[in-house]
């Protein structure tokens, strides 16, 4: 850094920069000036010192109150991301400070929620009784683009190959096959295996349009140049089984969710052939680096889990 560029940071002072964002979001000196509890006339000045430090105008000034320039529109995004490093930074530090605590929002999909999650999430817990977890269940796109938006810390899902995945990052967690169920006196009940494609002049209960596994039944009927006769939609696992066995139709659900949920009916799992049927669950994040200390021990715990899971008994 060069000596007029330490001139201009050591001029910069970071209250300054709070008041200019709280400025440009409130569109006016006065509503500022009242949130931070200051004198309007001390804000207008500190503001006016900025923009000569930064040698251009920063606000534009009208009737109704003020609005960033070209220049100040540029400022405000630097500062926001220099105000919300420093907030993530204190938070941080605090937990080395307190010992490890915070919060993580977690969104997953009910196929991890369901198999993997309950015991994953309970023996981290176990470890460490100071971080709170909230978790959410949620299609597979909505928890992409729950991350994408900020609105979850980590992710928990199947990224099939058409979810928009730009700018996040994935990490392997678990894996699971699909099976088709059927009510114990079906007559597909006699196979201990088969082609999907072979299940579709049968009535079938799914999930949720824009669910990963709604999806993939539907790109292999589609390949195979055949329809889903689907019977009807269903929100849960469970509520699948229920309504196969009473002779809706049959369905699609992991194995392990399956053998879970023993009871749900008088059922029989049969294997499917198809490659597809091997699903991946990943962690996904926009940035597993920058995560919070407390959201990346709990991705540390779980890609343990995955591991000790793989490992040969």
């Amino acid at each position: 850094m060069n000596a007029p560029d330490r001139a201009f940071t050591r001029r910069l002072d970071l209250t300054t920069l709070q008041l200019f964002v709280a400025v440009c979001e409130r569109g006016s000196i006065g509503k500022a000036a009242e949130t931070e509890f200051m004198a309007p006339s001390a804000v207008s000045k500190r503001l006016s010192d900025l923009e000569t430090t930064v040698g251009t105008p920063l606000l534009m000034r009208h009737a109704r109150g003020v609005t960033p320039t070209p220049a100040g529109q540029s400022l405000l995004h630097h500062a926001r991301s220099v105000l919300f490093s420093l907030d993530k930074m204190q938070g941080e530090l605090s937990e080395y400070a307190d010992g490890v605590r915070g919060h993580v929002r977690v969104h997953a999909n009910i196929s991890a929620t369901v198999q993997f999650l309950p015991e994953d999430l309970g023996g981290f817990i176990r470890a460490h009784d100071a971080i709170k977890i909230d978790l959410e269940e949620h299609l597979s796109t909505e928890v992409l683009r729950a991350v994408q938006e900020g609105a979850a810390d980590l992710g928990i899902c199947h990224v099939g190959g058409d979810d928009p995945i730009q700018g996040l990052q994935t990490l392997p967690y678990r894996q699971d096959r699909l099976v088709l169920i059927v009510p114990a006196r079906h007559p597909l009940a006699g196979h201990t295996a088969m082609a999907f494609a072979d299940s579709l002049e049968w009535d079938h209960v799914g999930l949720h349009a824009n669910s990963s596994i709604y999806r993939a039944m539907h790109a292999a009927a589609t390949a195979s140049g055949r329809n889903i006769r689907l019977r009807i939609r269903v929100s849960g696992l469970d509520a699948m089984c229920r309504m196969i066995h009473n002779g809706l139709g049959v369905g699609l659900m992991p194995r392990r969710a399956f053998d879970l949920m023993q009871g749900a009916g008088n059922l029989q799992a049969v294997e499917l052939t198809d490659d597809w049927a091997t699903r991946h669950i990943d962690l996904v994040a926009r940035d597993f680096s920058s995560l919070p200390v407390s959201a990346r021990l709990l991705v540390d715990h779980l890609s343990t889990q995955a591991a000790r899971s793989a490992s040969p008994t």
